[in-house]
């Protein structure tokens, strides 16, 4: 049996969901997410591991949350930015994760233009911030293994809510433009998203103008702010090896080796991802639909169901704190 392409299931689609449009729409009132294209009948399947990764983020991150805001000794840089990225996640994942399941596990496909807007505008944005914030945790690391007798005197809590400030501004200010000018367009083809959110250049496809400027405007910020964040995470790191690999002792720089080992690993999985889904809209034609499609959910699944693990089941302090605290709750 021949594979169908993601246009013919689009077009399939178009007709099992809703009457085919032979009009001119110029404000259609819902999108239709059609999920993964060829995996349709997985997506019961497939709705398993998500909502399991969803549960861990939520109660991951809410607790590194909680006990930083209950412990006055984990008032520290690190511990500061590591809550800006678990409410980062925590936004992140609740922006795509629960309407997700809704279109694996009860075939809710239609969305609102202005939620879909919406949806749009918290995940680029906040993957943006996600990345901005991996960037000021290497800066730390690189601060407190590189310069630790002068680590709290550089990196203030003045000086830490300004980074915050910044990479919050950073996000909102780019990316803000993508759902103005998608408003702005006409849709005379298909309301039918192949996807399972609002993703940028997804819905930018469906207008029935010519969006190669749009398209190229999008491309570029993504990529320029990706690079920039991932040369700059790069040398915070070969940084910090320097220094841990200079450490008389061989046992405290394995420990800095296993510690900055984990972070890096999660990085790297949220640049690998990220970049593959950026670069497939580019040049990636031949790729097919449900591979690029599924890619572009793990960089918005994993990071953050990675992070409360690697950052705070393995930091010592936070993992100290909970299971004190689940020990007077159980005695």
């Amino acid at each position: 049996m021949a594979t169908l392409s993601s246009e013919e299931l689009i077009k399939i689609k178009e007709k099992t969901i809703m009457p085919p449009l032979n009009t001119f729409h110029p404000s259609p009132v819902t999108f239709s997410l059609m999920g993964i294209p060829g995996l349709e009948h997985l997506h019961v399947w497939i709705g398993i591991p998500f909502c399991s990764m969803y549960v861990v983020v939520v109660v991951g991150n809410v607790t590194i949350l909680a006990v930083v805001r209950a412990e006055r000794s984990l008032h520290e840089p690190m511990f500061l930015f590591l809550c800006m990225l678990s409410v980062t996640d925590l936004v992140l994942s609740t922006s795509t994760l629960p309407l997700m399941l809704c279109l694996f596990w009860l075939g809710a496909h239609d969305i609102a233009v202005d939620a879909c807007l919406t949806q749009m505008f918290f995940i680029h944005s906040f993957t943006t911030m996600e990345s901005g914030f991996f960037l000021t945790m290497a800066i730390d690391r690189y601060v407190a293994i590189c310069h630790p007798l002068r680590h709290t005197t550089i990196l203030t809590h003045t000086r830490i809510t300004i980074m915050g400030i910044i990479v919050v501004i950073w996000g909102v200010a780019f990316f803000s433009p993508h759902p103005i000018l998608l408003k702005q367009l006409p849709y005379c083809r298909t309301r039918i998203i192949a996807h399972t959110y609002c993703e940028f250049m997804a819905v930018l496809k469906l207008a029935c103008v010519d969006t190669g400027a749009t398209s190229r405007y999008s491309l570029s910020v993504a990529s320029i702010i990706g690079s920039c964040d991932a040369i700059l995470t790069a040398v915070s790191y070969v940084f910090i090896l320097q220094s841990v690999f200079r450490l008389p002792s061989r046992e405290a720089g394995f420990k800095a080796l296993g510690t900055c080992g984990s972070h890096v690993c999660v990085i790297l999985v949220f640049y690998s991802t990220s970049g593959f889904s950026i670069f497939t809209h580019r040049f990636g034609k031949n790729i097919p639909a449900h591979i690029h499609i599924f890619i572009a959910n793990m960089y918005l699944l994993v990071p953050p169901f990675l992070n409360p693990i690697v950052y705070g089941v393995r930091t010592k302090k936070i993992r100290e704190r909970v299971i004190k605290a689940l020990s007077v709750k159980v005695a």
